[in-house]
């Protein structure tokens, strides 16, 4: 089964997608910051990351940067998720290692068609 971790600090926004992505076949893990999820995929090895960029302790690309610089997790495919979509911001989070960036708000169904889409493209269903 694929392993996917989340990491949002909006408590609704992360239920949402846990919900919706364990209801499409994925285990999923949930953090609510940065520092937890850095911790927590050295841990469980996920076969993808969804992280906030704006998150306390530790935002986003913070968390992905820490994670593409130990060898253990550099491998693990990061998607941002995020409100802001100025392609600064997009650019931002390309730059920090993702491989992808979905806006906010999403439909339920969309998420999960790009998390299929993303997993295919890494070989990874």
């Amino acid at each position: 089964m694929i392993k996917i971790l989340v990491a949002e600090d909006e408590r609704d926004i992360r239920e949402l997608i846990a919900f919706t992505l364990r209801f499409a076949g994925f285990d999923v893990e949930l953090t609510s910051n940065g520092e937890a999820a850095v911790k927590k995929a050295s841990q469980m090895m996920p076969d993808l990351i969804l992280m906030d960029v704006r998150m306390p302790r530790m935002t986003g690309y913070q968390a992905c940067d820490a994670l593409k610089k130990e060898p253990e997790t550099k491998g693990i495919p990061v998607v941002f998720l995020s409100a802001k979509g100025q392609e600064s911001e997009i650019q931002e989070g390309l730059k920090a290692g993702a491989v992808d960036y979905i806006l906010k708000p999403f439909a339920p169904d969309e998420l999960t068609a790009q998390v299929k889409k993303i997993l295919k493209e890494l070989g990874k269903l």
